[in-house]
């Protein structure tokens, strides 16, 4: 086990581990650490507690200290001069006629480098606009090509469902989301409803996967020929979390050309009520006969545009 304290430098930014030596710091204290890129101003997330090892890339990094008053007014005022950092490089950006997006800048706390954000659709060849800003600001540059995801991360927003984006607000790291999760949960394939802010799928589809995926065991699906306790059955839709499977009896054996009728009534079961006829073949028709709706047609090419 080793000793570690989580520190944070971002809203919405990663949890880094840091080697308190033997300072008393708890959740919320203001910390001047060493990192890779320098010193920084960061936040303690959690206070000094043991993790295992297998946890932790060594050597770590110390705390240098407890944030200073004038610590603090040093980090204000850097934060202050991102305005103008912004606006600086995104005139250069214009003036080069890049293809690019300026998304955030960040200045380290002990003034040795800037660091800028931006996406793009492709490669971006920006050597002399760091030439530029190097020029400009009298420090080091640095020019980071981050994904779409990334950047609604570091912006922040409101999501569907209203509260602050989960990426912004307490996730970390990004989990693979695929469309495979929303057929799961018999959500509509409609982009505009699976999909965030930045254009990805949203991430809270994978929240209840498992879950759904634990109950589909062994429950057909639409269109599926079934043994039922009142005969045998047609399924008409399903209700993954009631445990439900909506059925038509079949009234009237398919012969030759002519298919087999169906009751107008619907009859529910329990799926461990019912099981699957598998000397059958699917029914080829839509829950409840209805048209599909065009509007809300999307080919698998534009659906796979929505993972990442």
């Amino acid at each position: 086990m080793v000793k570690v304290v989580g520190v944070k430098f971002r809203q919405g930014g990663k949890t880094y581990y840091f080697d308190p030596a033997e300072m008393d710091i708890n959740a919320g204290d203001e910390l001047v650490v060493e990192t890779a890129r320098g010193i920084e101003y960061g936040k303690a997330v959690f206070g000094v507690k043991l993790v295992d090892n297998s946890d932790v890339v060594q050597p770590l990094k110390p705390v240098i200290r407890k944030a200073t008053e004038e610590d603090a007014r040093i980090h204000a005022e850097m934060q202050k001069k991102r305005d103008h950092a912004l606006a600086l490089c995104e005139e250069k950006i214009a003036a080069r006629g890049l293809d690019m997006k300026l998304v955030d800048v960040e200045y380290t706390f002990d003034k040795s480098k800037v660091i800028f954000y931006f996406t793009s659709d492709g490669r971006v060849d920006f050597r002399e606009l760091v030439k530029d800003l190097a020029g400009a600001f009298k420090m080091r540059i640095e020019l980071r090509q981050i994904g779409v995801r990334d950047e609604t991360k570091m912006m922040g927003g409101i999501g569907p469902c209203g509260r602050d984006l989960c990426c912004h607000r307490f996730l970390e790291d990004f989990e693979t989301v695929s469309i495979k999760m929303a057929k799961n949960q018999n959500l509509s394939l409609n982009p505009t409803k699976i999909s965030g802010i930045c254009g990805r799928l949203m991430c809270c589809l994978q929240y209840e996967n498992d879950t759904y995926c634990a109950l589909k065991k062994g429950m057909p699906s639409p269109g599926d020929y079934v043994d039922t306790p009142d005969g045998k059955a047609v399924v008409d839709d399903v209700n993954i979390l009631q445990n439900r499977v909506r059925t038509r009896l079949i009234t009237e054996e398919a012969k030759g050309d002519k298919p087999e009728k169906l009751s107008s009534e619907y009859y529910i079961y329990a799926k461990e009520e019912v099981t699957r006829d598998n000397t059958r073949k699917k029914q080829g028709r839509r829950p409840d006969n209805r048209p599909q709706n065009k509007e809300t047609e999307v080919s698998e090419k534009e659906l796979a545009a929505l993972e990442d």
